[in-house]
């Protein structure tokens, strides 16, 4: 049994990859699996993992110095030092140096995850990887089509599924409040992120970076597929420093059961404002509501020189040892423990990826929200095109049994299918 070891690369060591995938593999390393399985409701399988050993193997940034800034932090907890690697494409490195690796942790650009991914997974190499898994639908059906041809797991970190507030609502809440009726939800991330943080938000928006999060929840409270969707975006702030990217995307999603979300998102939010992100949602049902409010829990401090904070105290936190090392708990990391029970399930234990689809966010989960970020895209540039040129926001999207079908009344032709197969 003690030879029963995981070996993981993470590729893409920034602002999530190096500090929440970082930290967990960190954990994993030093003291394994089982003191996290109950935070998930897997502790059932606790002597099971509890002889399991995690190495991470191999770290991966497009910089020399960034990649070897993370090995030395993870050698300061771990005492363990993982190989580098840095270029364009390090992921390649990695594969042909360490042909016995058994998880791909993915935690790149948005737009830079699908190589990645397709190429761990022509190795026969279980991947975890940051939301969203990509983004277009064709790329998502490869990564699906790839995974099934080589029986391997691809977990999607969607943590605000294991936020506790969240598990609330949907095992009790969304219950009590009758069948939805509408909602809406939100995340604004600080100007910082747009303009200093990521390089690449001109590849991205601020509703594909993080949109994704509340429509994989909305999806997993209540099962039901999207019919139809409206987007808009703005560009004005990040214009002012040379930026061509949106400030804020708006995008409505009608479903299947008669609810309609709206999702707000932006990366503008002033630096000194109180939290690291404001974000929340709420569901009006026909027989009650719920709020919740994910950036003020309640918890608030100030002090001279640093203005009134708020702090989310459930995402990650530290938990102080005996020894003094900390523990680094919270539902940002229960997203990756519940993929990588999948991982050492399937590889130590045998279990089918079907009988092991319904303890972790899976590929074909994360279809759905690249379904709606795909053609949000495509929906929101449409209708920029036509504000800017003084016409009204006319398109929309379209989900039925011929796939996904853009209509525009202010462009030629008025209908136009996007992808050809129904979802």
């Amino acid at each position: 049994m003690s030879q029963q070891t995981i070996k993981i690369a993470l590729v893409g060591a920034g602002m999530f990859g190096g500090d929440v995938h970082l930290r967990a593999y960190a954990d994993l390393q030093r003291f394994g699996m089982a003191g996290q399985l109950a935070r998930i409701g897997l502790d059932h399988w606790t002597r099971d993992v509890a002889p399991i050993k995690f190495e991470l193997t191999a770290v991966a940034t497009r910089s020399e110095a960034s990649a070897n800034k993370s090995a030395d932090h993870f050698e300061s907890i771990t005492g363990h030092r993982p190989n580098c690697y840095h270029g364009d494409a390090p992921w390649d490195d990695i594969l042909e140096a360490h042909p016995d690796l058994d998880v791909m942790a993915v935690a790149t650009p948005d737009h830079l995850h699908t190589p990645v991914v397709l190429a761990a997974l022509r190795k026969k190499i279980h991947v975890i990887t940051e939301k969203p898994m990509c983004l277009s639908l064709n790329e998502a059906d490869e990564i699906i089509e790839l995974a099934k041809q080589t029986d391997r797991i691809v977990a999607v970190d969607m943590h605000k599924r294991y936020d506790p507030d969240h598990l609330r609502i949907r095992d009790d809440i969304a219950n009590r409040i009758g069948d939805p009726l509408y909602g809406a939800a939100f995340l604004e991330e600080p100007l910082e992120v747009s303009t200093s943080t990521f390089k690449w938000v001109e590849d991205s928006d601020p509703f594909s970076y993080v949109g994704p999060h509340w429509t994989d929840l909305i999806h997993h409270y209540y099962r039901s597929n999207p019919v139809s969707l409206t987007a808009v975006g703005q560009k004005k702030r990040l214009k002012r420093q040379g930026i061509d990217a949106y400030d804020a995307v708006q995008v409505r999603v009608d479903y299947a059961n008669g609810m309609s979300i709206y999702y707000h998102n932006n990366w503008v939010t002033p630096d000194d404002f109180e939290g690291p992100v404001n974000q929340g949602h709420e569901i009006v049902g026909a027989d009650g509501k719920v709020e919740s409010d994910q950036q003020y829990r309640g918890f608030r401090f100030w002090n001279a020189g640093g203005g009134s904070r708020t702090s989310n105290n459930h995402f990650t936190r530290d938990v102080l040892r005996p020894d003094g090392t900390k523990a680094y708990i919270g539902y940002g990391v229960d997203s990756l423990t519940a993929g990588m029970v999948a991982i050492c399930r399937s590889k130590f234990q045998g279990t089918s990826r079907n009988e092991l689809a319904e303890i972790y966010p899976t590929a074909e989960d994360a279809r759905i929200t690249v379904a709606i970020v795909d053609a949000a895209a495509q929906v929101r540039d449409s209708n920029y095109t036509s504000i800017q040129a003084g016409k009204g926001a006319l398109a929309t999207a379209r989900f039925d049994e011929k796939g996904i079908t853009v209509c525009d009344p202010n462009s030629s032709p008025v209908e136009r299918v996007i992808y050809g197969l129904p979802l």
